[in-house]
């Protein structure tokens, strides 16, 4: 009985899992929620990053990945267990991403639709990036 009521809690827990797609907002800044950009450091040079975005790469400047860095990356940067968001240039990339991470992993994540250009056309908050 013991097995099958601990199946089922797994199941259960991986079925929870989530895709949100929104835009960009002030409401999502403020709720502290974790934004990760996976944008390029020359894009994140190029327009900046959304006010207290976490960059990670995951594509670089060829289309090359490392999905295993990334992850790795990701899962040091934030608590993977809460809901966070991922946001690149227009979307394209995080709208791939995104049922990846929830399908796969189990994430909860919030697509930001339109990515760093639509956030900079409503005028939300940009921080400048630099290299640590």
């Amino acid at each position: 009985m013991k097995k099958i009521l601990i199946s089922f809690l797994l199941l259960s827990a991986s079925l929870l899992a989530t895709v949100i797609n929104e835009e960009a907002s002030q409401q999502l800044i403020d709720s502290k929620t974790p934004i990760v950009d996976i944008r390029t450091p020359a894009e994140w040079k190029e327009t900046g990053l959304l006010k207290g975005s976490i960059p990670i790469m995951l594509f670089d400047e060829k289309g090359n990945y490392d999905l295993k860095d990334f992850i790795d990356k990701l899962n040091n940067a934030v608590d993977t267990k809460k809901q966070f968001a991922i946001i690149c240039r227009t979307g394209s990339r995080t709208r791939v991403l995104a049922p990846f991470l929830s399908q796969k992993l189990n994430y909860d994540v919030i697509n930001i639709k339109s990515g760093i250009l639509y956030a900079k056309f409503i005028k939300l908050p940009i921080e400048p990036y630099s290299a640590k």
